[in-house]
């Protein structure tokens, strides 16, 4: 009967799976991931399927709703060694092949070969890290590609019909100035695909740049300046008929990110692989970073969590507001207390009232959405909804 009540919890159920291997380190970034060179690249393939059949005996599910491979660069991997994570990720997860099937690429790193890999294995859409088509910018900020690279991909992935692609762009970047950045936003526009994502630089412990930064030896726009780049993005991007469904994510309708939106309406999904976080149930947990100590449990037939989060029902509450209100469609209030049982009105009345008076809630009954005020401030406003403070 207990199998039966896990099983039923996780019916519908999302993955994402983590490859942590990169071929050149950006000095921005602090996702887990290690240089490709002189890694168990095989052996982390085949644990990182031992993995997924572990969980699943644990956490079984009836369908994956979406699966979103990332890392790290997964096109860094071989053919050959796509080819067999792929295969074992579609023998152990169910998927129906019209659901969203998602692999992060890089310009460069991406041929027709690794793509046809994909292809087979019914993946449908990619995620490609761009940043800028500065080639200056992307020196300086450690990227290997150049924005010649970029196109070539594009045109392949035409040739190949493989249309369902999204690039991520990041700015505020060193010494980045306004126009420079309109320069970027109009050669995406350009493209013409179907999503784009759009963040600011989020300067992190241990990276090159928070170093740098330290030392003096970077500097940074500023917040007015960061501010004129994200609404120039919003108005840039509406005009041409992309919609701003999330804070940083803009899309043609229908091609909207659903494994994204898998997180922001604080749904369940399996996190597999080195420094992957899952949710199921109530549970949060978190896997081991570095690749020898994830593979170690592994290696010894037990799963590689170092952490896990039981949440509470104010937890729970809390995330359904400050991950709900990141989509331009807002919270639902009716959503909120039948998920919860609990009348929002009485726990986050006050809160809205508060808000809304401030300029940076909009209040349209029964849906709650960030004004064009509170978008710039958005953790601002977050922050307001933690029952604990």
């Amino acid at each position: 009967m207990r199998e039966k009540e896990k099983k039923d919890k996780n019916t519908k159920v999302s993955a994402y799976i983590h490859i942590p291997f990169c071929e050149h380190i950006c000095y921005y970034c602090d996702f887990n991931k290690v240089f490709l060179e002189g890694q168990p690249v095989d052996e982390y393939i085949e644990r990182l399927l031992q993995e997924i059949k572990l969980t699943k005996e644990l956490y079984p599910s009836d369908a994956t709703e979406t699966i979103y491979v990332g890392g790290g660069t997964p096109t860094s991997l071989s053919e050959k060694q796509l080819d067999r994570l792929l295969s074992g990720v579609r023998e152990l997860l169910p998927f129906d092949d019209k659901n969203e099937f998602t692999v992060e690429a890089n310009p460069g790193d991406l041929t027709r070969g690794k793509l046809q890999v994909m292809k087979n294995y019914g993946v449908n859409r990619l995620s490609m890290g761009v940043q800028t088509f500065d080639n200056q910018l992307l020196k300086k900020i450690g990227r290997k590609h150049t924005a010649e690279d970029v196109y070539d991909t594009m045109r392949f992935l035409e040739a190949e019909n493989f249309e369902n692609v999204s690039i991520d762009l990041i700015y505020a970047l060193p010494g980045q100035t306004l126009e420079n950045f309109r320069d970027t936003l109009r050669r995406a526009i350009a493209l013409d695909l179907p999503h784009y994502s759009l963040y600011s630089l989020i300067l992190e412990n241990k990276t090159m740049f928070m170093n740098w930064v330290r030392k003096g030896r970077l500097t940074l726009p500023n917040e007015d300046e960061q501010a004129d780049m994200f609404d120039e993005t919003i108005h840039a991007m509406a005009q041409g008929g992309w919609h701003q469904y999330e804070i940083s994510n803009f899309a043609k309708a229908g091609k909207e990110s659903q494994h994204n939106l898998v997180y922001w309406n604080n749904e369940h999904y399996y996190g597999f692989g080195a420094g992957a976080s899952g949710y199921l149930g109530h549970t949060r947990y978190r896997n081991h970073g570095p690749i020898q100590h994830y593979l170690k449990p592994l290696r010894e037939g037990n799963l590689p969590v170092l952490e896990k989060e039981s949440l509470t029902l104010a937890n729970q509450m809390e995330e359904e507001m400050f991950l709900g209100l990141r989509k331009r469609s807002g919270v639902s209030k009716k959503h909120f207390t039948e998920k919860f049982h609990q009348d929002f009105d009485t726990i986050y009345g006050s809160v809205v009232s508060e808000l809304s008076e401030k300029g940076l809630l909009i209040d349209n009954g029964d849906t709650l959405v960030l004004s064009e005020r509170g978008l710039f401030v958005g953790n601002t406003v977050f922050e307001e909804f933690l029952l604990n403070k």
